[in-house]
């Protein structure tokens, strides 16, 4: 399976935001991603609604959208309606995961879980097989370009022994510090798909960057 790329708009110019959305149309770029904030779950605020609509109409890549907000499931229409493929809800903010997993696949979205730093794999038992993709967040949610935490990567690895063991399709999306040095780590220990945003748009040449990311294959040793 080649590794899957989500470029994070978060990161992206919004002065010229055009410019950006068609450098990921161009790329080898699967997605982008959509990082929702609302000052009250993480200590920011994003972008909403009109935001994604646009980038929903503009951008050639499905929408991987990522809330970190207070009851999501309040907003899962609207997120389908915007156009969005994939639609991720933080395990930490959805008393009732199920029901809001079900809610999302109604619409006809694919359905995310989103893991802090400090949430355990194990939370997912009872989940796993019933999402398309588990989010871990290897920083703490709520800013761009910080620090990669370590012990993200045997995070990696004891969410794909609990995969394999439940029989679940998911797939393994990480978010925060991906760049050229932790990116093979998280590829090699399990994780399918990578959300990079300010390591991808600072750079001269970020399609080749993307391309870089992309071709990653696990190598079986770390």
């Amino acid at each position: 399976m080649e590794t899957i790329i989500s470029p994070s708009l978060l990161s992206a110019d919004f002065l010229h935001l055009d410019r950006d959305i068609e450098m990921i149309n161009n790329s080898e770029a699967d997605w982008i991603h959509m990082d929702i904030m609302d000052g009250v779950f993480v200590p920011n605020i994003s972008f909403g609604f009109p935001v994604l609509k646009a980038v929903g109409k503009a951008c050639k890549k499905p929408m991987d959208v990522h809330y970190m907000i207070v009851h999501p499931e309040n907003y899962i229409q609207q997120t389908a309606d915007a156009g969005a493929a994939l639609m991720s809800v933080h395990y930490e903010t959805c008393p009732h995961l199920h029901r809001t997993v079900q809610q999302i696949h109604q619409t006809g979205m694919k359905a995310g879980v989103v893991l802090n730093p400090s949430t355990p794999v194990s939370v997912l038992e009872d989940i796993i097989c019933d999402v398309e993709v588990v989010l871990l967040m290897s920083v703490n949610p709520g800013f761009g370009g910080q620090s990669f935490i370590e012990g993200t990567i045997n995070k990696v690895k004891r969410l794909r022994e609990l995969i394999a063991r439940e029989g679940s399709h998911a797939i393994i999306e990480i978010d925060g510090g991906v760049q050229d040095e932790t990116a093979p780590r998280l590829v090699n220990a399990g994780a399918n798909a990578l959300v990079s945003g300010s390591y991808v748009f600072k750079q001269k040449d970020p399609i080749a960057t993307i391309h870089d990311l992309k071709i990653l294959r696990p190598q079986n040793q770390l």
